[in-house]
């Protein structure tokens, strides 16, 4: 199997029995793709943020919104409950001293360990976890106490170079899945949206309840990490 992405034949077939077949594969070591399921009782949420292509991580105990504009709360009902979501991962504050810790993730980036993906996190997990933390990071991983949202993050890991901003590059222009009609209404009802996770692993659902939405289009991109320049 995969051992640097942490797959493994007897957890996938583990996880294929216990899910029903609903799950066929889970990355270890990976929050991005074929993430571990989770029940709820997690310490904290790595989460993506495609906009620095970088992970924040945020913990129960946070009593407002994270950098992304969710509270603990809203991720944790997309991480929880068995789900598989790429870009959401339950983990615990251990696991982010470990060597393993989205190994794979950040060798897709070309880092030796998937904590340079770490871009935010609040001021008490910071505290809390310091000592995991390479000491060339720590003052490039941004707290609640430096940026208030994505736009500062972006000012704040360039002034500090953190090792994400090599990945960046300029945007291109992006193939668009448009469907448009003059007047377009979804009518009163109840509307769900399934949109797919990555390789087909999970996904996540948005349900529209007694709806009444006019649009004049309806404009769906597929956003994926970007890799770093060689």
């Amino acid at each position: 199997m995969n051992k640097e992405a942490g797959e493994f034949s007897g957890v996938n077939e583990m996880i294929k029995k216990r899910s029903l077949g609903e799950i066929e594969r889970i990355y270890l070591y990976s929050g991005m793709e074929f993430p571990h399921t989770s029940c709820g009782c997690f310490e904290a949420i790595d989460f993506f943020i495609p906009e620095v292509n970088g992970h924040g991580i945020v913990d129960r105990n946070y009593g407002t919104v994270a950098i992304n504009g969710l509270p603990f709360s809203a991720m944790a009902n997309q991480t929880g409950g068995g789900k598989q979501m790429p870009g959401f991962n339950g983990v615990s504050f251990q696991y982010i001293g470990s060597p393993k810790y989205q190994l794979y993730d950040g060798l897709q980036l070309g880092f030796e360990s998937g904590i340079y993906t770490i871009v935010w996190m609040p001021t008490t997990v910071k505290e809390r976890v310091v000592d995991f933390l390479p000491e060339d990071l720590i003052d490039k991983i941004a707290t609640e106490e430096d940026v208030q949202d994505i736009n500062e993050l972006k000012v704040f890991l360039k002034e500090k170079n953190h090792p994400v901003v090599d990945t960046w590059v300029e945007m291109e222009e992006e193939e668009e899945e448009e469907w448009e009609e003059e007047g377009a209404m979804v009518p009163m009802g109840t509307v769900g949206l399934t949109i797919p996770g990555a390789g087909g692993a999970g996904g996540f659902k948005v349900i529209l309840k007694n709806c009444k939405v006019h649009a004049e289009s309806i404009i769906i991109k597929k956003i994926e990490p970007k890799r770093r320049k060689k």
